[in-house]
């Protein structure tokens, strides 16, 4: 009787020992997860950190690069005094003025001389016309390229455009009087006689 207790005593200590072996094992196991939670927690942190300070870095980088590219954009929309005052603009300006004073008086002697018909007027007052037209799109591109904030340009893309612009106005002057000499010597042509002659010749202003 007392042997068998002696026995089951035994195999209950035999039991709690193996208990506690166990949960000290499951304690180990505890303990070495929580240090790797630590150890990942830590990673985490200061893999945090670095993408704030790289993040910080990057937006800071791209705020003077957009401050420079903003201050070169801005620096694009301004007139410096080497487009403004260029000699070319004033010319540009002249030569338009002279091209419309000279068609509508031009416009105004053909009507007035009698030697044309009315077809012949349309098609005169048509190519007028598109002189007008072209010069207001010239005077209107000049408009652009020399006021502040109108085109982002450089300025050598400026000095280009205006001496285009210019070339494109001597052009359109030199064929509006090249096409009424023309057209006042059709109409001389057309006299009936010398007295006819005589009085187109002071009509056109020509001695």
């Amino acid at each position: 009787m007392r042997r068998g207790a002696i026995i089951v005593v035994a195999l209950l200590l035999a039991v709690n020992a193996q208990a506690q072996s166990d949960e000290l094992q499951q304690l180990m196991l505890n303990i070495e997860k929580l240090t790797q939670f630590k150890a990942i927690l830590s990673d985490m942190k200061q893999g945090y950190q670095i993408y704030q300070q790289g993040y910080g870095l990057v937006s800071n980088l791209s705020k003077g690069n957009f401050n420079l590219h903003n201050i070169y954009l801005t620096g694009l929309m301004a007139v410096s005094p080497a487009v403004r005052n260029n000699p070319r603009v004033s010319q540009i300006m002249t030569q338009q003025n002279d091209l419309i004073n000279e068609y509508k008086r031009y416009a105004s002697l053909f009507r007035q001389s009698g030697s044309f018909k009315g077809d012949e007027l349309n098609y005169i007052n048509n190519v007028f016309n598109q002189l007008v037209k072209q010069s207001n799109n010239n005077l209107d591109e000049l408009a652009n390229v020399t006021t502040a904030n109108q085109l982002r340009m450089s300025d050598d893309d400026r000095l280009r455009t205006i001496d285009r612009i210019f070339i494109s106005s001597s052009d359109q002057l030199q064929f509006l009087r090249y096409f009424n000499r023309k057209a006042v010597l059709l109409s001389l042509q057309r006299s009936k006689d010398s007295q006819d002659t005589q009085t187109l010749k002071r009509l056109y202003g020509i001695n």
